[in-house]
């Protein structure tokens, strides 16, 4: 073979891997591909002197890079107008009896993939048949790489199966299925959600006796059927946010919060935070002290 033609398919070769490890790192850093990392040291909890609302976001599966942070943001600002101490923290290994107990109130903010092992899988499940509230934000329902199937079945209440694509994000008519609810109420129906995801779901959780709060209008974008990442259809009702009693517990699960601006929207902070007062009562009543002067925003570190 000669020389030049040897040179020209090592250079193509070295080409090529340098292609598909760049490819492989980019999918990869964006979740794509499943990821089993599971946390066993707990984080060191500061002590609380105002109600304390746990915001866990770990991502073994797809990672929403944008919203994430964002979310973080306007949930920490949302908790603290509300009198409260909110904690922030991916350490899967906050999910303990002794630790969750220090909690009123967890937000999975756009948690993914497989995140908890058996033991924190027990001491969640506990706390919240015990009269714990539940918060699920987005991606905490819509993920395939979930091994758990009580939190698919049981807590989120659905499986979901795709979202919108081409294009994957849509302006959409969202109509309030409870209007009567204070979670609800202060939203119009049809109330217009600019340039986000819509999940589709495999049943509709109102057929376990959950209570839908919104639905989405398919009639209102452009509904592809089956497509590379699932379906982003339902026949009859498609509900993304809903609602439901855990034994003593209580659970709400919102299928909005994609995009960054989402978060941004008055409409959804007061929708959030009438879900979190919700998610608090009837046995979480007592009163903050406006008088104590203490940080409200924790982060895992922070003492």
């Amino acid at each position: 073979m000669k020389q030049w033609l040897k040179r020209s398919l090592w250079v193509g070769l070295a080409v090529l891997l340098i292609f598909v490890a760049v490819a492989y790192y980019q999918v990869r850093s964006m979740g794509l591909i499943p990821r089993y990392d599971y946390d066993t040291e707990a984080p060191n909890l500061p002590a609380f002197s105002r109600p304390a609302v746990l915001v866990f976001t770990k991502t073994n599966g797809f990672i929403h890079k944008e919203a994430i942070p964002v979310a973080k943001s306007v949930l920490s600002t949302l908790i603290t107008e509300q009198g409260w101490q909110a904690y922030l923290t991916d350490n899967a290994a906050v999910h303990s009896p002794e630790l969750l107990a220090q909690f009123d109130l967890i937000i999975w903010n756009n948690v993914s993939g497989d995140v908890l092992t058996e033991l924190q899988r027990d001491a969640l499940r506990q706390w919240l048949e015990g009269g714990g509230g539940w918060l699920g934000i987005h991606a905490s329902g819509g993920d395939h790489s979930y091994r758990w199937q009580w939190y698919v079945d049981t807590l989120v209440g659905a499986q979901f199966i795709g979202h919108t694509m081409h294009p994957q994000f849509q302006d959409a008519d969202v109509l309030v299925a409870d209007p009567a609810s204070p979670i609800t109420q202060h939203l119009p129906s049809p109330w217009l959600v600019a340039d986000e995801e819509w999940y589709a779901f495999a049943a509709n959780p109102r057929d376990k006796g959950y209570e839908i709060l919104l639905t989405v209008d398919e009639s209102s974008y452009q509904v592809k059927g089956d497509n590379l990442f699932g379906s982003d259809h339902m026949p009859g009702e498609h509900p993304i946010a809903w609602r439901h009693a855990l034994g003593k517990g209580r659970v709400l699960y919102s299928a909005i919060g994609h995009q960054p601006h989402t978060y941004r929207l008055a409409d959804y902070q007061r929708f959030l935070v009438e879900a979190m007062h919700w998610l608090r009562s009837p046995q979480k009543t007592a009163q903050p002290d406006p008088a104590k002067a203490v940080p409200t925003v924790r982060r895992e570190g922070e003492l």
